[in-house]
């Protein structure tokens, strides 16, 4: 008898997903509780578990297809029991359950990149797949360390770095070094351009990730919603360096983690948030809602794009919890483990391009947040002080808000209190 795989819940106001990758093939045989497929939703990549061990059996849905939540998507022989062959429904059998969402239809599932890049015995995560097509690396003749031999990150990046080098595409926009050393508000990966032959003109299209529309679709509804203005201001980044110079290796052998750059902002910003309670509101039809507390949103790179997990209760929060939270969020980003409940909330949002040598960037606010900080690389600029001219090592803030809840006057002078906090660490101690 066959067990029905569903598509499980996938979080609060989340009704369907796209299914981005089978990991199992029809006649392989499946372990209880092992991946078989990746859905792609809005914010998260959710690998779906076998319910019971046995043999993989019909696939009822196809890569690419939007599947709703309780919705079967393919079927598990148990052992013994003749592996069924793929789906071949007609085409208008709807796979979602009545009234669950937009119904798909039922098609013979499609050889997808994978199987050209590897045959149909090599199965790749989407995390893989990506990293495989960046390269230009042919998965077959790497050898795998996952389970039953399957490809890990680790395994083609591992590759990709003893690939000669005449045959690694040419990267364009490599990030330059950057006074700010915490991997926030990195970019989704891009394809890299490859020079064509002379006379030879190519175009190639590529289905936008559920997760990259549905950004598009919110930063368009920010700016035709809100009343977005930038203000910047800029910070002698001296204290803070050295501060961070003098205790960084006493604060990574007590704590276990590196003390960066973002445990100061983050404090820096909760204090401010304190003096400017507007910064960390926001709007709700006819009123404005105002938090006792600070919860950050801080943007960290994952496999299939940018995402933004949350540090709650920044403003009770110790360097070393604050710096332990991004730290974990970034790995968890990275394998692909964050859940829908650690992007949900959030009032302020903090956005790091230095890491990329970003000078200067107007933000965009994410709704129903009023404000969003933009961190800039560091470097030494000429300033006056005490009628010298010097050399001290700037960074630019840009604070994006929204108009109708912010004034001008409350923008600056959050970044006043921020640039005053980050010249002088000790009031971030003192509370002041």
């Amino acid at each position: 008898m066959a067990t029905e795989v569903k598509v499980p819940t996938l979080g609060e106001s989340i009704t369907e997903a796209t299914l981005g990758a089978w990991l199992k093939q029809p006649g392989e045989a499946v372990a209880q509780d092992e991946p078989i497929a990746s859905l792609e939703t809005d914010k998260v990549a959710i690998e779906v578990n076998a319910p019971s061990a046995g043999t993989m059996g019909r696939q009822l849905a196809a890569v690419g297809d939007n599947v709703a939540v309780g919705a079967v998507i393919a079927e598990i022989e148990a052992d013994g029991a003749a592996p069924a062959a793929k789906a071949e429904l007609p085409e208008s059998t709807p796979v979602n359950p009545k009234g669950a969402g937009e119904n798909i239809e039922v098609k013979e599932p499609m050889h997808d990149q994978e199987e050209e890049e590897g045959g149909p015995h090599l199965t790749l995560s989407p995390a893989v797949r990506r990293i495989v097509l960046e390269h230009h690396l042919d998965p077959s003749k790497i050898k795998g360390t996952g389970k039953d031999g399957r490809l890990t990150k680790d395994d083609v990046l591992a590759a990709a770095a003893e690939a000669p080098k005449a045959d690694a595409p040419a990267q364009i926009g490599a990030p330059a070094e950057a006074g700010a050393q915490a991997p926030q508000n990195t970019a989704p990966p891009t394809k890299a351009w490859t020079p064509a032959s002379a006379g030879e003109r190519k175009e190639e299209r590529v289905r936008m990730t559920r997760l990259r529309q549905t950004v598009a679709r919110r930063l368009k509804e920010a700016q035709n919603t809100a009343a977005i203005l930038t203000t910047f201001n800029d910070v002698d980044m001296t204290a803070v360096m050295g501060a961070r110079a003098r205790y960084k290796d006493l604060f990574e052998k007590k704590h276990g983690i590196r003390l960066g750059f973002m445990g100061f902002f983050v404090k820096a910003a909760a204090l401010a948030a304190r003096d400017v309670p507007s910064v960390n509101a926001s709007i709700e039809g006819e009123e404005i809602v105002y938090h006792d507390y600070f919860d950050v949103s801080v943007a960290v790179s994952a496999p299939q794009g940018l995402v933004v997990p949350v540090v709650r209760d920044a403003q009770s929060m110790s360097f070393a919890e604050i710096e332990k939270a991004i730290a974990d969020f970034g790995k968890r980003a990275k394998d692909g483990t964050l859940t829908m409940e650690d992007m949900q909330g959030g009032t302020f949002t903090i956005s790091n391009g230095g890491v990329f040598g970003s000078l200067l960037s107007t933000p965009i606010i994410n709704p129903p947040q009023s404000a969003v900080l933009g961190m800039h690389r560091i470097e030494e600029r000429p300033v006056v002080k005490d009628g010298q001219i010097v050399a001290r090592p700037m960074m630019y803030l840009a604070l994006s808000y929204d108009h109708r809840l912010i004034d001008g006057r409350e923008a600056v002078t959050f970044l006043v209190r921020m640039r005053e906090a980050l010249e002088d660490p000790m009031r971030l101690l003192i509370d002041l």
